[in-house]
């Protein structure tokens, strides 16, 4: 009685137990390419900011090089990660078209070598033969099992190379905008740019630490720091060259 029991009760799901979990999303797609775009165009056009200002450069002439940093490191952002991760996309297409005339030439070898990598996670010889030839009755997914262990991707989940681009190319114009905005806005002050540009590098930095999954303070300290270390060199040779000449 207690063994049928024990045959009926339902199987219990993670969820049920509470030990149900999430990942955060390691795959590309628009969020990261977002969120490091915003960091790199602030830190990029601050950059470029402060080495101007060093040189004692007029608010107008600073506003001119701002904006052409903006619009070239835009462009140059979006152009990039977009010719990358087609590239990318690419590259993975061939590896797994090649993957696919293996498979459709030695669907035998194939099988045996799908076993094989089931008893690398722990089955036994007759689970794995099984298993290996229950999967292979599907050829799209034993290409994609293949391809997932072999080449580390998902063939139907490749990241879209225009989103990443356009997310890239608009991050970086709203980060790069952000030191701009005093001398936008009629103020002018070089130190009001760059104490907005430290709240904007702590909080850039917090926001990648949600990516990475760091310690938030930690991530936002260390992006301040080097931030401030690239502001510090730039705003120095500006000020050497105005020196000089």
């Amino acid at each position: 009685m207690a063994g049928h029991e024990s045959e009926q009760r339902p199987r219990l799901r993670p969820a049920d137990t509470g030990w149900a979990h999430r990942h955060r999303n390691v795959s590309g797609g628009w969020l990261r390419p977002t969120v490091f775009g915003a960091v790199d165009g602030l830190v990029t056009n601050a950059s470029l900011i402060a080495g101007v200002g060093g040189g004692g450069a007029s608010a107008h002439t600073i506003v001119l090089t701002g904006l052409a940093g903006l619009v070239a490191g835009a462009f140059s952002m979006g152009t990039g990660e977009y010719v990358s991760v087609t590239n990318q996309n690419e590259l993975v297409s061939a590896e797994v078209a090649v993957e696919r005339d293996m498979h459709a030439r030695f669907p035998e070898a194939e099988q045996a070598e799908l076993a094989e990598r089931f008893r690398g996670y722990g089955a036994d010889s007759d689970t794995a033969d099984r298993m290996a030839a229950a999967v292979s009755k599907d050829p799209d997914l034993a290409l994609r099992l293949h391809a997932r262990d072999e080449l580390g991707v998902d063939p139907h989940d490749l990241p879209s190379a225009l989103l990443a681009g356009g997310a890239s190319l608009v991050a970086f114009s709203i980060g790069a905008l952000w030191p701009l905005l005093p001398y936008l806005v009629g103020l002018g002050s070089l130190g009001l740019s760059l104490g907005l540009t430290a709240v904007a590098l702590l909080a850039g930095g917090m926001a990648v630490g949600t990516l990475t999954g760091r310690p938030l303070l930690r991530a936002g300290l260390r992006q301040l720091a080097l931030g401030t270390l690239a502001v510090i060199v730039t705003f120095g040779i500006g000020h050497l060259i105005a020196s000089a000449t």
